[in-house]
């Protein structure tokens, strides 16, 4: 009797001496590798999303500029496409406007 108590003291003073023995790594590999190839993938995911997001962030940038751009050149159309701005284009050219009023065809 003496001696079961030593024995069940024994193996209650290093409960984990049991569980990670050889047998026990090489049942569960398996399970190992699994957890390895979700951990990659969890860390290749995250990498893939922070590109994105940087790929997102530089097309909005560019965006940006490329509205700042058209509203400029539309704002100069705008002003080069009024009638005095015309006359003044058209002056070194040798154009004038016509003061005559113009005559109709008939057929």
């Amino acid at each position: 009797m003496a001696e079961q108590v030593k024995n069940t003291a024994t193996v209650n003073k290093n409960p984990l001496k049991g569980l990670f023995n050889y047998q026990w790594i090489v049942k569960n590999i398996p399970f190992f590798l699994f957890l390895t190839v979700l951990t990659v993938l969890y860390i290749a995911n995250g990498h893939n999303a922070d590109r994105i997001v940087r790929k997102i962030n530089t097309t909005n940038n560019e965006l940006k500029e490329l509205q700042f751009e058209y509203k400029t050149v539309k704002s100069e159309l705008m002003l080069k496409s009024e009638e005095e701005e015309v006359l003044k284009a058209a002056t070194p050219l040798g154009l004038k406007i016509s003061r005559e009023t113009p005559q109709r065809l008939n057929k």
